[in-house]
Formats: structure tokens, C-alpha cells, sequence
């Protein structure tokens, strides 16, 4: 029997069911504590109990992260930030695996190298630029140093290079498209599966991106779910079922990206992960 008819043994399984729990554990742990009554925290064992508070932690947090403002800058920053990746990734993967000019090796390996430079490295130089600019405080910050990534081009050229033949670009040429009506009509379509992929993980990556906006936004801390929800630590004491409940209400909207995409996300995935 091959491989493809083969079935899954009970190993298999219980793999997937432990790893399952894992990803699992840490959000059940935060909607327990966070349903608790927050005069009367529990915590170890005790905290794995749920109360009868959920709702109203929920609603106090709600209040004090200015839900809406932090979910429409989230959302902005996240959008935006994932749709230029895929558009730039692309085109720079598309330069690199199917046309032919000078210097062409060393650029994408300068392109690749940059990928080994720790993010703490480039926060200075970046905020000092971001101020000189009149960046600080503004989603701009935030959005313009991700408008396009280095695995992003990697991912793309890799991609592009077995999933898009060369005798489709011939053709359109002879057609007498120009070279970027070619890569928006030829190389875009060829793309698509990688780039729904692309997009996925940028858009998560954004959606939980912290450190730099942390430094980068200021005063202006409502403006993104995970810098207004980790806000809600007081100085001198820490509500954390409403710390909790800032971390629910931050991951609610993936979860439910998830469950009403799922299918087709995963299946974008998948046909990213097989070529030819």
C-alpha cells in the first residue's frame, strides 16, 4: 500500500492531540483567570477553575483599552502592512527567479543575509528616524519599516522560480505586454497560492507584533490591541483577570479569522506547499 492510502497509527494521534493541548493549555489558563472575581484571584490549580466573572472582566476591559480604536488600528496597521509584503515580495521574487541582470546573485544574498540581523539591532537607528521624520506616536511607525520582508522575497523567489515557466512570460512578451503588465498578469496569478500564505503569517505576525510599537507609539498606546491590553499592568498592583480578559478580547478576532476561514486559509497553505 503506498504512503498516500496509508493510515495514521494511534502514535500519530497522540501526537496530535498533545500538541493540540499545548497551543490550547495557555489560552484556556487566561479565559479561566480571567472569568475570576478579582477580589479573590485564584491561582496555581485553583486558577484552571473558571468563575462567573468572564463577562465583566470582559466588559471593564473593553473600557479601558478603547476596544474599537485599538481593534480599527490593529486591523489598519495589519492589512496594510500584510498586503504590501505580498505585493513587494513578490515583485522582488519575481525579479530575482525569473530575470536575468547584473549583480543579480549578490543582491539576493544581501537580501537573504539581512534576515540574521536581531530586530533589538535595528530599533535604534530606527527610531531615531522615525522621529526625525515626525513618526512618533503615529501607526505610520509602525507601518512603513514592515512594508516588505526579507522572507517574504525569499519565499516568493523560491516559489516563483519551479511554479512559473519561463515559456508563459515568452508568450506574454509576444503578446506585447510590457515587463510589469507581464508580472501583473502572469506572475500575480502564478503566485497566488504562496502568496495567500504570505499573507497569512504577516498578517498574525502584525496582529501580534509588540516590542516596536511599544517603543514607537507613545503616548498613543490605544492605537494597537497588544500595546493597549499590556497597558492594563498597574504600576503598583495588577488586576490580572482584567489583564486577561485584554488578552481574550486581543485574540478573539484571530480565532474567529480561524474558524471562518479556516478551510480556505489551509487549503491556500497547501497548494503553497506543492508545486508542480
Amino acid at each position: 500500500m503506498t504512503s498516500e492510502g496509508r493510515r495514521a497509527g494511534a502514535g500519530t494521534y497522540i501526537v496530535l492531540v498533545v500538541t493540540i493541548l499545548l497551543f490550547l493549555v495557555p489560552l484556556y489558563v487566561a479565559v479561566s483567570i480571567a472569568s475570576q472575581d478579582s477580589s479573590a484571584t485564584q491561582y496555581g490549580v485553583q486558577a484552571l477553575i473558571p468563575g462567573g466573572g468572564l463577562w465583566r472582566n470582559l466588559v471593564r476591559a473593553f473600557g479601558a483599552i478603547r476596544f474599537w480604536q485599538a481593534l480599527g488600528g490593529t486591523f489598519f496597521v495589519a492589512t496594510v502592512v500584510s498586503l504590501s509584503t505580498v505585493f513587494f515580495s513578490t515583485l522582488a521574487g519575481y525579479s530575482f527567479s525569473k530575470l536575468r541582470f547584473r549583480g543579480r546573485g549578490v543582491l539576493f544574498l544581501i537580501v537573504i543575509g539581512t534576515m540574521t540581523i536581531p530586530q533589538q539591532l535595528s530599533v535604534v537607528p530606527l527610531y531615531i528616524m522615525a522621529n526625525k521624520a515626525g513618526l512618533f506616536g503615529s501607526l505610520w511607525a509602525v507601518v512603513i519599516p514592515g512594508l516588505v520582508s526579507a522572507f517574504g522575497v525569499f519565499w516568493m523567489t523560491q516559489y516563483l522560480r519551479d511554479a512559473l515557466p519561463y515559456e508563459l512570460i515568452e508568450a506574454a512578451r509576444v503578446d506585447g505586454c510590457s515587463m510589469f503588465r507581464t508580472f501583473l498578469s502572469v506572475a500575480m496569478p502564478a503566485a497566488r497560492p504562496a502568496a495567500a500564505m504570505l499573507f497569512l503569517f504577516t498578517f498574525i505576525a502584525q496582529w501580534t507584533n509588540y516590542f516596536w510599537p511599544m517603543l514607537i507609539l507613545g503616548p498613543n498606546k490605544n492605537s494597537m490591541l497588544t500595546v493597549a491590553a499590556a497597558a492594563l499592568k498597574g504600576a503598583y498592583f495588577t488586576d490580572y483577570t482584567v489583564v486577561m480578559a485584554g488578552v481574550c478580547l486581543t485574540t478573539a478576532p484571530l480565532l474567529l479569522l480561524f474558524f471562518f476561514a479556516g478551510k480556505q486559509l489551509v487549503s491556500g497553505i497547501m497548494a503553497g506547499a506543492v508545486k508542480g
